[in-house]
């Protein structure tokens, strides 16, 4: 297991678990990073990055990605 930051571009990787605040599960939870599901490193810029997640690209912050274990 591994936080999502140090995963390859272009691999799909199955979601293990989703760490942080209440507050700030509930938010990724929101969109679309649950366990179990799967999320798709697309693209790193600056330390942030854009994912696949459920067939939608998303923009996360560096220290957001760094909460999900791959």
């Amino acid at each position: 297991m591994m936080p999502l930051i140090l995963a390859d571009a272009g691999t799909e990787n199955v979601i293990h678990k989703v760490g942080g605040n209440a507050e700030t599960k509930k938010h990724l939870e929101d969109l679309g990073f649950v366990v179990g599901g799967t999320v798709t490193v697309l693209n790193t810029i600056n330390g942030n990055l854009i994912v696949k997640v459920k067939e939608t690209r998303v923009a996360i912050s560096r220290e957001m990605a760094g909460k999900i274990m791959v």
